[in-house]
C-alpha cells in the first residue's frame, strides 16, 4: 500500500514530523509493508461484481495489525461507568473508573459499563484503520480520537482510510478518504479540537 493523499488538522502532521518523527516513520513503514495484491479474494455475493477479485477489508486489517504489533503498537481498551443522570455525569468528568462507579451507585442510579477501543496506540499517538463502515469514521474523529485527547492519553490521532480507487474494488459500505475528508474541517478550522492526520491509501 502507499499513501496517496493526507490532510493535517490542527498541526497533526507537523507535530509528528517534529516531536514523533520515529513513530511517523513506523506508521509509513507499516502502510508501505502491506501487500495489497495479497489481500484480494473472490467475491461471490457482492454487488461490485460476482466472482470478481476484490480487496478484502479483513485481509488488509490483518496485515496492518501484524505490522503495527511487530513494532510494539498495542490496542487500547478503556472501560467506564455511565448512567442516565446528566448532572451526575457532568460531575464525574475526570474521575477514575472506580470513583465514577461508586458515585453513581450512591445515588441509586443504574450503571452501565461501555468501553472504547482504539486501534493502535504508542507513545501518545493513536492510529485507527477504518475499513468497516463509513459511519465509523466520524465516530473515530469526534469520539475516539477526541476523547483520548481530552483525557490526556494522546497528542495526535491518525485515521487511515482507503482512497476511492481502492474503495471501488472493496466490499460495499466501506468508507473512502475523499468522502470523509470534509468531516475534518466542515464545521470550522478548530473542529474537532484535536490534532489529526487523515491518510488516504491505495495499492
Amino acid at each position: 500500500m502507499q499513501i496517496k493523499s493526507s490532510h493535517s488538522h490542527l498541526g497533526g502532521e507537523e507535530y509528528m514530523l517534529i516531536r514523533q518523527k520515529e513513530l511517523w516513520t513506523e506508521i509509513r513503514a507499516v502502510i508501505g509493508g502491506v501487500d495489497a495484491e495479497a489481500c484480494r479474494v473472490r467475491a461471490l455475493m457482492e454487488k461490485n461484481g460476482q466472482g470478481k477479485q476484490l480487496f478484502s477489508p479483513e485481509e488488509i486489517s490483518k496485515r496492518f495489525k501484524d505490522g503495527f504489533e511487530r513494532r510494539g503498537w498495542q490496542q487500547r481498551r478503556a472501560t467506564f461507568w455511565v448512567t442516565h443522570g446528566e448532572k451526575l455525569l457532568r460531575n464525574l468528568n475526570g474521575v477514575s473508573e472506580d470513583e465514577g462507579n461508586n458515585e453513581i451507585e450512591k445515588t441509586g442510579h443504574e450503571t452501565v459499563r461501555p468501553y472504547n477501543r482504539t486501534g493502535f496506540v504508542k507513545g501518545r499517538v493513536a492510529v485507527e484503520l477504518q475499513l468497516d463502515d463509513y459511519a465509523f469514521t466520524t465516530y473515530d474523529l469526534f469520539s475516539e480520537h477526541l476523547g483520548s485527547y481530552v483525557s490526556d492519553i494522546i497528542d495526535v490521532g491518525i485515521e487511515i482510510l482507503p482512497m476511492k480507487e481502492l474503495e471501488r474494488e472493496m466490499s460495499s459500505g466501506v468508507p473512502c478518504y475523499e468522502r470523509d475528508l470534509p468531516a475534518a474541517f466542515r464545521q470550522g478550522r478548530g473542529v474537532p479540537p484535536v490534532p489529526l492526520i487523515l491518510i488516504g491509501i491505495a495499492p
